[in-house]
């Protein structure tokens, strides 16, 4: 059997250092899909439909890994990779170091797993259905799989609360400013810890941002 170690594979994108601010090229990954927006009055810790989405996509992923490693032809074993999210506000220019309280109700954000090449559209599909069969979950029928390539992006690990992520936002703000790029897009989380077993102040994310060259 092939042992596929994604997590050593992408390190640098995975497991940067918490002390400095990086630039980084991200190519096309492939990943599960779902796109949601955290219902009034509620936090991503507490929105049902947040909850059901990364249900959705951690069923999946655990169903995709038992079946490549079952495979008959060219077993296949790997991680399931960190739970990620994309995090925007619709129709408005978005800065999570300045507004993050003002945002609260409207965060909108697509929740993705990566997933290594070798699974397909029909891999993806049998895993869905299996998935729903076991535990039915309605956001199944929201998933997607699909490449994304998120090109020029700084980041850094941020460790702590989530609640104390503004800072270290700022600082990767001043060290796009200071050479040369300004950020641009979405804000990017990779959650490396569990935040219902985890010690807030131990809590690791790596935080990216999509950066341009200032003209």
């Amino acid at each position: 059997m092939t042992m596929l170690d994604l997590r050593q594979q992408w390190k640098h994108l995975y497991a940067p250092s918490a002390n400095k601010v990086v630039l980084v090229d991200v190519p096309e990954l492939k990943f599960l899909m779902i796109d949601g927006r955290i219902e009034p009055g509620q936090a991503p810790g507490t929105s049902p439909g947040f909850e059901a989405a990364a249900g959705a996509l951690y069923s999946t992923a655990y169903t995709l890994k038992f079946m490549s490693k079952l495979r008959k032809e060219d077993p296949i074993d790997y991680p399931v990779m960190a739970l990620e999210g994309l995090w925007w506000v619709e129709g408005e220019e978005f800065d999570i170091s300045t507004a993050w309280e003002a945002f609260t109700d409207r965060w909108v954000y697509t929740l993705m797993i990566m997933q290594p090449d070798h699974i397909t559209p029909a891999m993806f599909a049998e895993a869905v259905a299996q998935a729903a069969r076991k535990r039915p979950n309605p956001a199944l029928a929201r998933l997607r799989l699909e490449s994304f390539r998120e090109g020029l992006c700084v980041q850094t690990m941020h460790i702590g609360p989530y609640a104390t992520e503004p800072a270290t936002v700022e600082r990767m703000h001043r060290w796009a400013a200071e050479n040369g790029y300004r950020m641009t897009g979405k804000h990017h989380e990779i959650y490396l810890g569990d935040p219902r077993r985890t010690d807030p102040a131990k809590l690791k994310t790596v935080l990216r941002h999509g950066v341009r060259e200032e003209i």
